[in-house]
């Protein structure tokens, strides 16, 4: 399946987990993918000569301006074009409201939010004067059920929605288009990676309901699907002029955010705190 924005992807993010699953069936697609990382020097996948498609892995910390703005300056000096974005690079931090200190709510937006948003920055004057392009924003069903312990984490997601929303409305007069894909729970390294905030060790008043939230999380990343199925919808999306503004992946989570748009607020707020 071709794309209507051409072949040169950016997507941050890809040295594992997601990324790692959408930079790799691209490549396969005979995508020329640019893949980022904070170590990129421990990839093995960098540019495939001969063939259509590569993954050429680059440095970049989607908290650092300069950081961003040098490797998408090498994707424009090797390409001279990028056609299509995926914000992937995320991180989350598990905590209570009370348990998180300014610092660690500003380091997991500065991550999600902030970063996607200095990508943005970046590549939209080049898609705006290609007058075409393609920016997929890796989402969460967490935007849409705030979980518990992982209020941060939801509102960088949330974040991300609203921004998605307005930018794809912005963008539209200049043919460029925008989308985002919530996941569910993935098999991914996400689940290792997890942040703990500095006060919610044995001291805090909250310990043993995070406890049980956290244990809840971990049992259904570690049981959830390979993240290959986000990369599959990922290339549905790219080959598609006019793209969904979101897609839910899933069939569980398309069934509870239909419910939500029926239920009262109170009774999703009873039955999540029953799940967590």
């Amino acid at each position: 399946m071709g794309s209507p924005y051409g072949k040169v992807v950016l997507v941050t993010g890809a040295s594992s987990g997601i990324g790692r699953s959408i930079a790799e069936l691209l490549k396969a697609k005979g995508y020329r993918v640019y893949g980022t990382s904070r170590k990129p020097e421990n990839e093995s996948r960098n540019a495939v000569v001969g063939g259509s498609g590569f993954i050429r892995m680059l440095l970049m910390d989607v908290c650092s301006e300069e950081s961003v703005k040098n490797a998408i300056s090498q994707i424009l000096e090797a390409e001279g074009t990028i056609d299509i974005v995926v914000n992937n690079a995320g991180m989350g931090i598990a905590g209570s409201v009370e348990d998180t200190s300014p610092e660690e709510v500003y380091r997991q937006i500065n991550t999600n939010f902030f970063g996607a948003h200095r990508v943005i920055r970046q590549v939209a004057p080049i898609m705006r004067k290609n007058r075409n392009g393609l920016i997929v924003n890796i989402s969460s069903v967490a935007a849409q059920f705030p979980i518990p312990f992982q209020s941060m984490y939801c509102a960088s997601k949330t974040a991300i929605e609203a921004m998605s929303e307005a930018l794809r409305t912005e963008l539209k007069p200049f043919g460029v288009k925008v989308s985002m894909i919530e996941p569910g729970d993935i098999k991914t390294g996400f689940t290792d990676s997890r942040v703990f905030t500095a006060d919610s060790g044995e001291n805090s008043v909250y310990r043993d309901n995070f406890k049980k939230s956290v244990g809840v999380m971990i049992k259904d990343e570690t049981n959830g699907p390979d993240p290959i199925v986000v990369a599959k919808q990922l290339y549905r999306i790219i080959g598609k002029r006019n793209p969904p503004i979101r897609v839910i992946i899933g069939l569980q989570y398309k069934v509870f955010v239909f419910l939500k748009r029926l239920l009262p607020d109170r009774l999703v707020s009873f039955v999540i705190s029953k799940m967590y």
